[in-house]
């Protein structure tokens, strides 16, 4: 098992081990800091993840994807939660309650219509080889009361009525990953697995366009475009969403540029 350390409190454990590779540390492939209280935890395009202290399981992982090119990135991003969903499915006795895991497009974890866990994959380039991966997890497991006007978050605790041990899930994730991780290698079945479980992978469903900053932790507050109609057709292998409108015009996004209307 690979190298894991707990640390009582930290703004983001993203942070921390962007912190230790840039000033030489030699973090190995599945190395993970853990922590169950995160100050100032960060989620995509420079969103906040709220976590009341003690609760919930919030932690990053280094990957080596030296054997990957860049252009390959994407496939983390659809790794990481699917091994998450994997274990979720597992821990979760209910098979009505398991059905409910998806993978919102990039890679947020669902449970039906809420917000389970968001994902934040940041990536080192050293000339044109990635040089190390850290992927950053917020896992809701025991709250019960969210109080950042967040829409829609929901815990495992809230769904199942049960309290969870957060290293065990720890464990069982961190072991996902290195179980799935030779499908970073094949990458027509890892895209294959992931789209089964992307969230509202089939029929019609409303979305937005949205207008987006060049800058990635910057979100354009411009004004959206109306609401459309479509279903999922396609991730590109750079992970674009492309979707298919009620017109047949086929539509095709990078993060951001659309929102999921719940």
């Amino acid at each position: 098992m690979p190298m894991q350390e707990y640390i009582a409190q930290t703004d983001s454990t993203n942070n921390r081990l962007k912190e230790r590779l840039a000033a030489g540390e030699e973090l190995g492939e599945g190395y993970t800091l853990y922590t169950f209280y995160q100050t100032a935890g960060r989620g995509q395009a420079g969103n906040s993840w709220e976590s009341e202290a003690g609760q919930n399981l919030l932690f990053s992982t280094v990957f080596r994807l030296t054997d990957l090119q860049p252009q390959e990135q994407f496939r983390l991003s659809m790794l990481v939660p699917l091994a998450i969903v994997r274990v979720l499915c597992n821990v979760v006795a209910d098979e009505g309650l398991r059905s409910l895991f998806t993978v919102k497009w990039p890679n947020d974890i669902y449970a039906g219509d809420g917000k389970l866990a968001g994902i934040l994959i940041e990536h080192r380039l050293t000339g044109s080889r990635i040089d190390a991966s850290v992927a950053g997890v917020g896992l809701n497991v025991n709250q019960t009361v969210f109080r950042s006007g967040a829409p829609n978050p929901v815990s495992l605790r809230q769904l199942t009525g049960r309290e969870y041990d957060k290293e065990t899930l720890l464990q069982r994730i961190v072991s996902e990953f290195a179980r799935l991780r030779p499908l970073l290698h094949e990458p027509e079945e890892l895209k294959r697995q992931y789209m089964q479980v992307l969230y509202r992978r089939e029929g019609y469903f409303p979305y937005v366009e949205r207008t987006v900053s060049l800058a990635p932790t910057q979100i354009a507050t411009a004004e959206e475009k109306g609401v459309f109609y479509a279903r999922m057709v396609d991730v590109t292998d750079t992970g674009q969403l492309v979707l298919q409108d009620k017109q047949n015009n086929l539509r095709t996004y990078h993060f951001k540029e659309v929102r999921f209307v719940l």
